[in-house]
């Protein structure tokens, strides 16, 4: 087991239940959203995801806003790297720039097929699989060294995340996959949005002999297009007819207000039994521009 170096580590071994949230840094070249938005979620969560190019959309450097937020507003960052637009020299050189800003946690992630973005004709990299990654990572923060051996003077310390699909089927192979990651060295495992409870179980009770702490991620939906979406076109998503139903049905009732109404009752009536019923070691809300209901799920969820 790698030392705690971050905070959210540091929480989860002294055996609290946390909360992340997360944040989309977008074709923009303001900050002003990211940082409103760490704001709102700061003294609810231990720390923040700031996405890399999520679903293949080509938006700001994840890095620079993770570093910003950590200044000046004080809420550390998961910084999400993806391994779908760099090759290992870029994705070395990026580890190094994260660790000379101080930040402490990465997510290594694979990063959706570009034909499923705002840029289809862009060309995926994957010089380095999401497992290869991992294993980078581990050698720099363990040993020092980078894949080809080369020492890195002053090697940062990161605690390692990894992704899983919590809804694959079958999830066997899922499974697996965790495993070799596991065996690199990953700290914890964060999870794609779930909103079903028996999914869920199902998933934390085949991953417990990996001994790793697992944030079962949750995704309300800020409007009926927003689900819709989600639906049609994140892989990895799997979303019961009921809660598109409870969904679809407030839109009706009354609007945007009714659509976030029911999305407390909901997210946080999943958050609190999924609390009370795995093992897991924490909720990541990913409540993208509209942070302000994070708060209210979690104390819904107690």
């Amino acid at each position: 087991m790698r030392q705690a170096y971050s905070e959210l580590m540091k929480e989860i071994s002294a055996g609290k239940f946390v909360y992340t949230g997360e944040l989309e840094p977008v074709k923009t070249t303001s900050l002003k959203e990211v940082l409103e938005g760490a704001q709102t979620l700061k003294g609810h969560v231990v720390a923040v995801n700031v996405t890399d190019n999520p679903t293949a959309f080509a938006y700001m450097n994840a890095l620079i806003p993770s570093y910003v937020i950590q200044r000046d507003v004080g809420v550390e960052a998961v910084y999400q790297m993806t391994v779908r637009d760099r090759n290992r020299i870029a994705l070395l050189s990026d580890i190094l720039a994260a660790g000379a800003l101080g930040i402490k946690n990465i997510l290594a992630l694979s990063g959706d097929h570009t034909t499923v973005g705002d840029t289809p004709q862009a060309k995926p990299v994957y010089d380095l699989d999401s497992t290869t990654f991992v294993y980078m990572l581990s050698k720099i923060v363990d040993e020092g060294v980078d894949l080809n051996g080369n020492r890195v003077e002053e090697p940062p310390k990161f605690n390692v995340g990894i992704a899983a699909n919590i809804n694959a089927d079958p999830l066997e192979p899922e499974i697996l996959k965790l495993e070799r990651k596991v065996k690199l060295g990953v700290d914890f495992i964060q999870t794609q949005a779930v909103y079903d409870v028996e999914r869920a179980k199902r998933f934390m009770e085949a991953v417990d002999y990996l001994n790793t702490p697992v944030l079962i991620g949750l995704a309300p939906f800020r409007s009926v297009g927003m689900l819709d979406w989600m639906v049609k076109f994140v892989p990895g998503i799997a979303v019961p007819e009921e809660v598109q139903e409870r969904i679809r049905l407030a839109d009706k009732r009354g609007g945007k207000a009714a659509v976030l109404e029911e999305n407390v009752e909901i997210f946080g009536d999943l958050a609190r039994e999924l609390k009370k019923t795995t093992r897991a070691k924490g909720l990541h809300l990913m409540a993208i521009g509209f942070e302000h209901i994070v708060p209210r799920i979690i104390e819904r969820a107690g």
